[in-house]
């Protein structure tokens, strides 16, 4: 897999491995055309797996590799990773106040972001294409590192970060197109709104690419970024809608943990 990226630009690598994300976020929509309807167990269980790979990649493919990029340029470590870390976090913040969004399984009414006359359908997407806004940048980010030719920053870690996200990104899609159709749109449409919620990471790749080959003096910084980013996601969104059912805690605890132990697999495997 690394001869076939290697024979691409930085930008080309993050837009090829960011379209491979996207296409598996369109493959968890496209359950919607399957006869039957995921049970609740097993979405949770999905989200919850979601957040254990999204937290094993923002430390092993992030955090990490920032902690040791900033040693070799001489920055001070934990001061960079504090920086660019809640640095992620506050920016999620400010799009998460700010941008329309609902979250699965709630009512209308309890739509975040600035009021907006936009249907059910449209803030459903938008909450989670505030998730791969972070995603698509934390790959960008990572394949853009690969062209500084530091020894923390490796196209192995980077292919690994991408599978990571791309195998999440699967139940985020089902997460938007299966509540649609419960509602009563047609299987095409909600295909079609589950998979448009992943057509913002490819344009998030490039410019995270972009901006770090750029001004690589900023390296350590964004890649803690997308850390911050990364686990705001997770803490704010992802666990508590995978736990909202008490009586699947435990089970999408477990989701978690195997979510956590994969992505750590991959990163320690081919990075």
């Amino acid at each position: 897999m690394n001869e076939f990226f290697m024979q691409y630009t930085p930008v080309m690598q993050a837009f090829i491995a960011t379209l491979f994300t996207w296409g598996v976020t369109a493959a968890g929509a496209a359950l919607v055309f399957l006869p039957g309807v995921i049970k609740p167990k097993i979405m949770d269980c999905m989200l919850g797996f979601a957040a254990g790979v999204m937290i094993a990649a923002s430390f092993w493919s992030l955090l990490a590799p920032g902690i040791a990029m900033a040693e070799e340029l001489g920055h001070t470590p934990w001061l960079t990773a504090s920086i660019g870390f809640l640095g992620g976090g506050i920016f999620m913040r400010v799009i998460d106040k700010f941008l329309p969004h609902l979250h699965p399984g709630l009512a209308i009414d309890h739509s975040e972001g600035i009021k907006t006359s936009w249907q059910r359908s449209t803030l459903l997407v938008m909450a989670i294409t505030l998730h791969n806004i972070p995603e698509g940048l934390a790959v960008g980010v990572a394949f853009g590192a690969v062209a500084a030719n530091l020894p923390s920053a490796t196209l192995g870690g980077a292919i690994a970060l991408a599978i990571g996200i791309g195998i999440q990104n699967f139940p985020e899609g089902t997460a938007v197109s299966m509540p649609l159709r419960r509602e009563g749109m047609s299987k095409r449409k909600s295909f079609l709104y589950g998979q448009a919620s992943g057509i913002v990471e490819p344009i998030a790749g490039v410019i995270g690419a972009v901006f770090v080959m750029k001004m690589q003096g900023i390296l350590p910084y964004a890649l803690c970024f997308a850390a911050g980013a990364m686990i705001f996601v997770v803490v704010e969104e992802l666990i508590p809608e995978s736990q909202r059912n008490e009586k699947n805690i435990d089970i999408v605890t477990m989701a978690t943990l195997v979510g956590f132990a994969v992505m750590m697999i991959l990163d320690v495997a081919l990075g």
